[in-house]
């Protein structure tokens, strides 16, 4: 029989696929997008995915085979694969870094290190072991196998791996891998009846077996209930044990005795772990003449253009208008994928649309643990029945059968970036191409478009449909700016706020109504500094100042996670006089409680929301009323909808507008926007606070006067002036080495090859604002690129570059190299 050999994409950051060879008693299990078990490396096993097949190799090459085909059927479509080869072409990284994003990790299967003591190591020898060594040989001894993480946990020894390679070299341990799989699919407990229902005299019978035994009589009645028994025409229903244990009140062995009596049967089966709404849903909510209209002009749009961008002022509907979209894709049998830039905004999308999707709902983003997430993984791959998926930017990857349509709702949103690890892709931009590959239609929402997406609206290459009009008509908030500088001087400051917004805020709660406080910074202070010697301390892993958080006492480094005690006395002059200096969501919570303690307070940021169900949580509780001023990032500021917010207070607008970045302003005024947006969105008129020691800045200008018209012909000449985007293609090229001399030398070296190559379009090196992270220093070379020009080119050129340094510069080995297309 002739062999056959598959390429197989690994999740790996090295280029390419890799080559196996089928062993004959596999021939004929495999298919394009199966997973297989594949050896790599010295003693390493990976899940791969099989991406094609190869008629014959070279037979100089010595060709692995696969160890095992744990699918006969793909769990990878082959639009999937497509999508996979175009991120990874077009974002510069590789299929296999992909392919590593993609998956739930319950779907790769790799293996891992595990250690257990050596059969043949002389016990006399057992001197030549340090105590350490001699604690974790008798652990191994007496537990068998033993991977490095359950060793640390049972000794609290550290660099476990370093300890297990000694005692390796003296013959004490020795080393294995096994395979380990992550997925642990949900059973639960059932209890079912075993009386013949065709038989009349079957259930007077069994209730005849337990009348001298009242509880069993007890159970017997609940599960008669519970399965539905009386209904003939409706099958059984299966009765989870949990439920007859809590509706009877009553043991297991209650159970068992019914089980004996033959009565009954005990058995387990897997189930989903998410519950499920029904059917009961309610009607598509009316539409108002101007979201009639939108949606008319939507569907004409998308006669003649595969992208509608729907520019719809805050609080206009759009939402209503999407659910019109998705019944209608919904009822031509496709699927819809709605994308949202915070897992924050799944919280209130995902009871709207419930409420009239039901079970066609699924929700799917990063905070779900891997086995939900592989759970909804099999739910896509094994049905194509009609079904709208909402998530973050990961959803993209889903395995989509019929895609029939794909709305990006805030669209402008800097979250849809994915920064690290690789593949570094907008999801926005990612959504259109999978749209495109399914030849489905793609909506783009959004107050305040990004430049180029409005730019392309303008031009005639996307669809454009205007939403300009509040949902009844309500009119948009009134914008106030407090000039910082002059009410400091004019000593009418509370802390971080003016006397004139405490005000405002407290006139609206006491009548009633919430606040929304918007701060870009969450922890308690922005830094740490002593007031003798000016002392400020920092990471020592990255060239960062450290984040004050009260509620852990501690100094926290933003960028690696690393946790630092706050220093009593100063360590460079020893004094006592450390203070923390600035203000982040934290401390700006601990001064609302303090000047308005008649109110009640809550705070949504990165801090308070690392648990899954803690969005929804402080969601629900504002929205039900049971806080009046909420304090928030970024988090807050766009999507939301809470009735009752009347005020919105933006306590310091500088750090947005005086940021070192071609894209600052339009941060500053979509965020600025998006969080005034929040404000009038029911009976009460909104207002707006905007605290400010720029007040003549453009963009609080343009804010002030909801003016995005303006804002984007201002930016778009600027950009055009300047040649950034969407006039041009931006690629940031990040070089990182521990040695900072060597890495100037190199990143020097480098662009003067990068500008043979490319000209006037590098710039750089430069270091960046943070220069070291995680103990690698950083330099920084732009590329920009013309729109016409081939990223698959553009990509040959940098990897040939790459690969020529490498064999001519020895410390390149050590250098790390970073490629971020459309860095924003």
């Amino acid at each position: 029989m002739i062999s056959q050999f598959v390429n197989v994409i690994l999740p790996v950051p090295v280029t390419g696929t890799f080559t196996y060879v089928l062993p004959e008693t596999m021939g004929g299990s495999v298919t394009v997008g199966s997973r297989v078990i594949v050896p790599f490396g010295r003693r390493k096993f990976y899940t791969g995915v099989v991406s094609g097949f190869v008629p014959a190799v070279p037979a100089e090459f010595t060709i692995k085979e696969v160890t095992h085909v744990l699918d006969e059927r793909p769990v990878v479509r082959h639009p999937q694969l497509r999508f996979w080869e175009w991120i990874s072409d077009y974002y510069l990284c590789t299929v296999g870094e992909v392919y590593k994003a993609a998956v739930p990790s319950g779907l790769k299967i790799e293996s891992e290190t595990m250690f257990e003591s050596n059969p043949d190591f002389d016990a006399s020898d057992i001197d030549s072991l340090t105590e350490r060594e001699a604690v974790v040989y008798a652990l191994l001894s007496g537990k068998g196998k033993m991977n490095a993480r359950d060793i640390e946990g049972q000794t609290g020894f550290r660099n476990v791996p370093a300890l297990m390679q000694r005692m390796f070299n003296k013959g004490a341990a020795v080393v294995s891998e096994s395979l380990v799989s992550r997925y642990r699919p949900k059973r639960e407990q059932f209890v079912r009846l075993t009386i013949d229902r065709d038989d009349a005299s079957a259930l007077p019978e069994a209730f005849a077996k337990v009348r001298n035994a009242p509880k069993q009589e007890q159970m017997l009645m609940a599960l008669v209930q519970l399965s539905n028994f009386t209904v003939r025409e409706r099958q059984l229903a299966d009765v989870p044990l949990a439920k007859l244990i809590e509706r009877t009140a009553l043991t297991t062995a209650i159970l068992k005795a019914l089980v004996d009596k033959g009565l009954a049967e005990r058995y387990t089966k897997e189930t989903s772990r998410f519950a499920r709404v029904g059917n009961d849903v309610a009607p598509l909510p009316e539409l108002t003449d101007p979201q009639k209209a939108a949606l008319r002009d939507v569907h004409g749009r998308f006669a003649d253009k595969p992208v509608v961008l729907l520019h719809g002022v805050t609080s206009s509907g759009k939402t209503e208008v999407y659910m019109h979209l998705i019944d209608h894709v919904l009822r031509s049998g496709m699927q819809v994928l709605c994308l949202v830039p915070e897992i924050a905004l799944t919280t209130q999308l995902t009871r709207r649309l419930q409420r009239v999707f039901g079970d066609s709902l699924v929700i799917y983003h990063s905070r779900f643990t891997d086995n939900e997430r592989v759970e909804i993984w099999h739910r896509l791959l094994n049905t194509s029945k009609p079904c709208v998926v909402l998530g973050a930017r990961s959803s993209v990857f889903l395995p989509f059968a019929k895609l029939g349509l794909v709305i990006v709702d805030e669209e402008h949103d800097q979250s849809y970036k994915q920064f690290d690890p690789a593949p570094r892709y907008n999801a926005r931009d990612a959504a259109m191409v999978l749209a495109s590959m399914h030849g489905a239609k793609t909506l783009l929402g959004s107050a305040t478009p990004a430049v180029e997406t409005y730019y392309k609206a303008l031009s005639g290459k996307y669809g454009l449909v205007t939403l300009s009009r509040r949902y009844g008509d309500a009119p948009l908030p009134k914008i106030e700016v407090t000039d910082l500088a002059r009410e400091s001087k004019a000593r009418q400051m509370r802390g971080s706020f003016a006397l004139s917004t405490v005000s405002a805020i407290r006139q609206e709660v006491a009548q009633g109504r919430q606040a929304i406080v918007f701060h870009p910074r969450r922890g308690f202070a922005p830094m740490a500094r002593c007031t003798m010697c000016q002392y400020i301390p920092k990471c020592r892993y990255c060239d960062v100042t450290l984040t004050y958080h009260k509620h852990s006492g501690a100094l926290v480094c933003h960028y690696c996670g690393a946790n630092y005690p706050l220093p009593e006395t100063c360590p460079v002059c020893k004094e006592p006089t450390i203070e923390v200096v600035g203000y982040g969501t934290e401390r700006i919570e601990d001064e609302v409680e303090e000047i308005f303690p008649e109110a009640r307070t809550l705070r949504m940021d990165l801090d308070t929301t690392r648990n899954k169900n803690s969005y929804e949580s402080i969601i629900t509780s504002f929205s039900e009323h049971k806080a009046d001023i909420l304090v928030g990032t970024q988090m807050v500021s766009k999507g939301l909808d809470f009735s009752d917010v009347s005020i919105v207070a933006v306590a310091n607008a500088d750090s947005l507008i005086h940021y070192p970045d071609f894209r600052s302003a339009e941060r500053a005024f979509n965020m600025l926007e998006q969080v005034s947006g929040r404000a009038g969105r029911g009976d009460a008129p909104g207002r707006v606070v905007i605290q400010t020691r720029s007040p003549e800045h453009p963009v609080i200008g343009r804010v002030r006067d909801h003016d995005y018209l303006g804002f984007y012909e201002s930016e778009i000449d600027e950009r055009h002036s300047y040649a950034y985007p969407p006039f041009t293609r931006l690629i940031y090229i990040y070089l990182k080495h521990k040695d900072e001399r060597e890495l100037d030398n190199i990143a020097m070296i480098y662009a003067d090859r990068l500008r043979q190559l490319f000209g006037t379009r590098v710039n750089g090196p430069v270091t960046p604002g943070v220069g070291r992270i995680q103990l690698y220093y950083i330099r920084h070379i732009m590329l920009k690129v013309e729109l016409n020009a081939s990223m698959r080119r553009v990509k040959e050129i940098l990897k040939d570059l790459q690969a020529s340094m490498h064999s001519s510069i020895p410390a390149m080995r050590n250098l790390v190299i970073q490629y971020d297309v459309d860095p924003y």
